[in-house]
């Protein structure tokens, strides 16, 4: 399983529910790299795309508490209530066909069992409200591949490749 996302100097990722910036190359990137595959997030996520509908040509699952099962059925997305439940519907996936894909809870939760995180590095700052874990911190993640910059819509970013030594298998909750 990997995450795949962009974020600011600061590992920001988001504010008001939103991306920080419209990064054309990077959602070319984003599109190429997930079409035909599993996409999962929180309801927020799922809430902050256009008429809150799933994306298109990819499995979406969405971890939603409480959330309307009618509504998941008629709109195209799995829901799952609880963690135990979607590393059930995940274990149904291969595993390089996952992809995390926001929010920050999400991440969060998620990332010890990642192996690759796909991060677009954005060279500024973009006063972010929630952030992602720093990579370059934790133990067992390295950088493995980082692009040469490039210009995206009048910001500066990095393609970069991140990988776990050691990620947790599917359904062993992380204390």
């Amino acid at each position: 399983m990997q995450a795949i996302l962009h974020c600011d100097r600061n590992w920001g990722i988001g504010k008001r529910n939103d991306l920080m910036f419209h990064l054309p190359a990077d959602m070319r990137f984003f599109r190429k790299t997930t079409t035909g595959k599993v996409v999962v997030m929180g309801s927020n996520t799922l809430l902050s795309f256009p008429g809150g509908k799933p994306l298109k040509n990819r499995t979406n699952i969405v971890l939603w508490p409480g959330g309307p099962k009618e509504r998941a059925v008629q709109d195209g997305f799995t829901m799952v209530e609880s963690l135990p439940d979607l590393f059930t519907e995940l274990s149904k996936h291969p595993s390089d066909d996952i992809f995390v894909i926001g929010g920050a809870m999400m991440y969060h939760t998620m990332l010890p069992y990642c192996d690759k995180v796909y991060l677009t590095k954005v060279d500024t700052d973009g006063g972010a409200e929630v952030f992602f874990d720093n990579l370059d911190r934790l133990e067992n993640w390295s950088m493995v591949e980082c692009s040469e910059p490039q210009e995206d819509n009048g910001y500066t970013i990095r393609f970069t490749l991140y990988r776990n030594s050691n990620p947790l298998p599917l359904g062993v909750e992380n204390v």
